[in-house]
């Protein structure tokens, strides 16, 4: 089995069809969405609608949950600068054409997806971490700190996003593999994506790059 991993897309619906154009040529059978699908960008809809046709697996972001879950009027009511009350502006548009529908597939959404591989280690997908959903897994972090929040229940193999810089890290015998963001990646200008490809024999990962200047245009 081949799976494209991707993370925090945002809504930003360009760079997903951009790194889907770069995927589709190297070819991949399923998605794996480590969370933070369709917020703050400018087409959370058709992010969320383009998933769906992919027939992606996706966990649970913390801005995923947030759309879903925060009352409207009381994010406005905590809006206290011309900033914060922009936000909140992007939120209750983003909401608005999101539909009730996808708000409550959103809210259903699991924080975490387990499966196993065929060589028998075990995938789990979260966006942040398996002990906390919330708190990201970076690549500045020391083994102990990682560790504890793999906590008690680990997988094998941790499929994760929301830190948006990628790496690969083993620890204690746990790969743990962050796949940085589609939509949101530091300095910008790029996607990034895992492939990860399973067989009896074990697993290789292959993350990419994505320059999505020239790709997305015209998309």
């Amino acid at each position: 089995m081949r799976f494209l991993c991707i993370s925090d897309v945002h809504g930003e619906l360009n760079a997903l069809r951009a790194v889907l154009a770069t995927a589709e040529r190297r070819g991949y059978q399923k998605i794996l969405v480590a969370g933070d699908l369709c917020f703050p960008g400018p087409e959370p809809l058709e992010t969320w609608r383009t998933l769906q046709r992919e027939q992606a697996i996706c966990v649970q972001g913390v801005t995923d949950k947030a759309l879903a879950t925060m009352d409207p009027a009381r994010l406005e009511e905590l809006a206290a600068d011309p900033a914060q009350k922009a936000i909140a502006r992007k939120f209750l548009e983003a909401r608005k054409a999101i539909g009730e529908l996808v708000l409550e597939r959103l809210r259903r959404l699991p924080t975490h997806h387990r499966m196993t591989l065929e060589d028998g280690r075990e995938l789990l997908l979260v966006h942040g971490s398996p002990e906390d959903p919330t708190e990201p897994i970076t690549h500045d972090l020391d083994d102990d700190e990682i560790l504890a929040l793999i906590g008690d229940d680990p997988a094998d193999v941790i499929v994760c996003g929301m830190a948006h810089t990628p790496f690969v890290r083993e620890v204690s015998d746990v790969t743990v593999i962050n796949v940085g963001s589609v939509g949101d990646a530091p300095g910008g200008g790029v996607g990034h994506a895992t492939f990860i490809e399973t067989s009896p024999q074990g697993i290789i990962i292959d993350p990419i790059t994505v320059p999505l200047d020239d790709l997305a245009v015209g998309m």
